[in-house]
């Protein structure tokens, strides 16, 4: 049970002499885009007053949210202890409803491209967070089904894998199955091997952002620990175990690694690591320190001249 804090709504239970089943039936509810508990129309009436005065309905707060002409929707949440984070609802035309969700508050990589890094990292972020964030979006137009979601919102989603992967199990009930989730990582070689050990069919994606070790290590400090080469060779391991498609991350920045030559070589990296590489992600999180090119599908980085395939 998630999206109400699952401790204190057993205990409350308990005290009121419930049955076990009432907290299922509570995260059925939710999981279907219920707002309140007035809503859950199969609970007693009197146990519905009585969880609403005593169990808070989500651990987030909504601080504000800003909406875009395409449907696009941005929420900044706080926890209850005052921690930021953000998330994202993409709406598409052929009805998917795909979110980016934070995994921690903050983020220790200081990646010098990202806002997230310029903050102080804060906390991890608990699954019932995570899975707020979801819940949220879940919600809106009436409750729709979430069908995708991306691990790539604030923080490092390897270094909270216990949390990311126990919120992925119950996305599911949210419409997202396993194989429409993805987690993404800068490079963090220990959570790639984790995910690649664990049951679920989630995919994998990596933040390369320069196929060149060295400019990768400026961009991304992480590269010193974990060298590009060995993240690909940890990456081909994931597929080769999973067989689920591995995709690839790259923010053009102007004059920093969007030349010609550096598309071929990230090319050739594709080629050689069996990757899926997205040109750009427009994900929260991402700071004008390193300004980014307009891109064109007609221009000198279109897919077809430098051998890059986008993702679906």
């Amino acid at each position: 049970m998630y999206g109400v804090d699952l401790e204190l709504l057993d205990d409350t239970l308990a005290r009121l002499r419930e049955p076990a089943f009432r907290s299922r039936q509570v995260w059925a509810w939710a999981a279907r885009g219920a707002g309140d508990y007035a809503a859950m129309t199969e609970l007693p009436g009197a146990l519905r007053s009585t969880l609403a005065g005593v169990v808070p309905f989500s651990s987030l707060t909504l601080e504000r949210e800003a909406r875009a002409r395409d449907g696009t929707v941005k929420a900044l949440f706080s926890t209850a202890d005052g921690r930021p984070l953000e998330a994202v609802l993409m709406r598409y035309r052929d009805a998917r409803r795909s979110l980016c969700v934070s995994s921690q508050s903050g983020c220790a990589l200081d990646c010098s491209f990202c806002a997230t890094g310029r903050m102080r990292f804060a906390r991890n972020l608990t699954a019932s967070e995570i899975l707020d964030q979801a819940l949220h979006f879940r919600r809106l137009d009436g409750g729709a089904p979430l069908t995708h979601c991306v691990f790539m919102g604030m923080g490092e989603p390897m270094l909270n894998l216990q949390a990311v992967l126990a919120a992925c199990e119950r996305l599911p009930d949210l419409g997202v199955s396993h194989r429409h989730t993805t987690v993404s990582t800068v490079g963090w070689i220990p959570g790639i091997e984790a995910l690649a050990a664990q049951p679920m069919p989630l995919r994998l994606a990596l933040s390369v952002h320069a196929a060149d070790e060295a400019l990768r290590s400026e961009l991304m400090p992480v590269n010193e620990r974990y060298p590009l080469g060995d993240v690909i060779d940890a990456a081909r391991a994931f597929y080769a175990r999973k067989r689920r498609r591995v995709f690839v991350e790259y923010v053009m920045l102007a004059g920093v690694n969007d030349r010609y030559e550096q598309a071929l070589a990230l090319a050739r990296l594709r080629h050689r690591a069996r990757l899926t590489i997205d040109r750009e992600l427009r994900l929260p999180g991402v700071a004008s320190r390193v300004p980014r090119p307009p891109t064109s599908r007609d221009g000198p980085y279109a897919p077809a001249r430098v051998g890059l395939a986008t993702a679906s």
